[in-house]
């Protein structure tokens, strides 16, 4: 067995440009973790742990903060020893097989890395459609309907769905000339999105805090539900919110070809960007609880009455605000929200096509994904491919569906890239690890254990969106063994 681990040669001249600094790098895992996420998906959470009160809400946040926490320290191992185009695709491939990497590759472009853009560009439209009413989810031009796990869903142009194609298309072609102008519009996003979080923070929990909702809120903590390992599988399921919010880290692995000095600066912008995020999170949340009731009516005729569990449309963050500052305070959030999902969005575009340039370098992609601008020096190819397919999904319009299909598929990868850091110990153990991940191998094996078992809830509390995801990582196989053979 090769003692060190190399990227395979690249089939083109036209080499990536290390363009991503440390704050660049750390804003590509803080830009694209907070997206929509943190100002929506509370609404769900609370109303399916509703009997445990707020406590269940700020458990489950924590709990999800402990998580991803704990798989990107076992991820910063991998990428200190293999910092190059492609990432967790390359982890796959030389911890487990060519295959599992490729399994990887095709879910990444077909559910993960396309689901997650074309779910986060409605979101920023929906956003807008508070600044703009006129921009409404109402579909002016259908193309008909699919029936799909959970109901039935319009094809078709909405005003919200137009927006998400737009910021899609504009974000590519950015992208497409040249990785410093895409890093640099994430660190800028990254910053405003942080200091948004901070300011509704800060002001939530002190100057314009609701002492009356806080003290029903925090006086009644834990609700009234009973405590019995029966909730396992209510808060598991109750999780694939914030998971959704808390996804994404992994994709500053992505582009670690174009990182400078990357032994240092991917585990550092790993660790520090995913524990910056939870604890954002938890803190948001606090301040949620701070200014709007827990419980809520979905009839409520304003934003009090309908409390963080039925908020309209599920803006959580919007709401807060409204309550904060009045109707401005709430268009004032909507904007920050905006800011928030263009920037997650661009981080998502900027990654995704690394993987697929690293799949066409092992003859496992199309050949043109794996081809550089001889200008920009970026996968132009693989930019618009990805484009172009998450412009299709934007065509649902239905952020909730495509966030369970992303999330089940997200965490299989993320279970199997941890069981490929102990098979690396065992098969490579020579090879320079200028990261070691934290608490090997107690810490990581936890991290296996809980998404294991977080999987098994999904698949039995959440059926018709887990199994369909299971499927398309299945179809890989078959596509893999194609390629393999053109190959050969």
């Amino acid at each position: 067995m090769a003692s060190t681990l190399e990227a395979r040669p690249e089939s083109t001249s036209v080499q990536f440009v290390q363009g991503i600094g440390p704050l660049a790098a750390i804003s590509m895992v803080v830009g694209t973790m907070i997206g929509s996420g943190i100002f929506i998906v509370s609404a769900d959470i609370s109303r399916q742990v509703g009997e445990w009160g707020p406590g269940g809400l700020l458990l489950v946040w924590a709990a999800t903060g402990v998580v991803t926490v704990i798989g990107a320290l076992a991820y910063a191992e991998l990428a200190a020893m293999m910092p190059s185009a492609g990432g967790q695709y390359v982890f796959l491939r030389e911890g487990l097989s060519p295959m599992w990497g490729f399994l990887f590759g095709w879910t990444l472009f077909a559910v993960i890395q396309a689901g997650t853009i074309a779910a986060v560009a409605v979101a920023f439209g929906k956003f807008l459609g508070v600044l703009a009413p006129a921009i409404s989810p109402d579909v002016f031009f259908s193309l008909g309907h699919l029936t799909m796990p959970g109901g039935t869903i319009e094809i078709g142009l909405s005003p919200q769905r137009i927006v998400a194609l737009a910021v899609i298309l504009v974000l590519t072609l950015l992208n497409i000339r040249g990785v410093r102008l895409g890093a640099g519009i994430q660190t800028t996003f990254a910053v405003a999105k942080v200091g948004a979080m901070a300011a509704l923070i800060l002001l939530g929990i002190t100057f314009l805090r609701k002492a009356d909702v806080a003290a029903a809120n925090f006086g009644n903590f834990w609700g009234t539900g009973t405590w019995s390992l029966a909730l396992i599988p209510i808060f598991g399921a109750a999780s694939v919110g914030s998971l959704f919010a808390s996804d994404a880290w992994n994709n500053v692995t992505f582009a670690a070809a174009e990182v400078k000095d990357p032994k240092r600066n991917l585990p550092l912008a790993l660790a520090l960007g995913t524990s910056v995020v939870s604890l954002i999170y938890v803190l948001a949340n606090i301040a949620y609880l701070n200014v709007l009731p827990f419980h809520g009516t979905a009839d409520g005729m304003d934003v009090a009455a309908r409390g963080i569990q039925y908020a309209a449309q599920d803006r959580v963050g919007v709401a807060a605000a409204e309550q904060m500052f009045g109707t401005a305070g709430g268009m004032a959030m909507a904007v920050a929200v905006m800011l928030s999902t263009f920037g997650c969005v661009n981080g998502l575009i900027l990654a995704g096509p690394r993987v697929y340039y690293a799949m066409a370098q092992d003859g496992l992609f199309f050949a043109k994904t794996g081809e550089l601008h001889r200008v920009f020096r970026t996968p132009w190819f693989g930019l618009g491919a990805q484009a172009l397919w998450a412009m299709v999904l934007c065509l649902s319009g239905s952020y909730g569906n495509l966030l369970d299909y992303v999330i089940f598929a997200s965490l299989l990868f993320y279970l199997l890239t941890t069981i490929a850091l102990f098979r690396l110990r065992v098969t490579r153990p020579d090879v320079p690890r200028p990261v070691r991940a934290f608490g090997y191998p107690v810490i990581p094996a936890f991290y296996i254990v809980m998404t294991g078992a977080l999987m098994v809830i999904l698949l039995f509390k959440k059926p018709l969106y887990t199994w369909p995801g299971l499927i398309i990582v299945a179809l890989g196989v078959p596509i893999y063994l194609i390629w393999r053979g053109k190959k050969q």
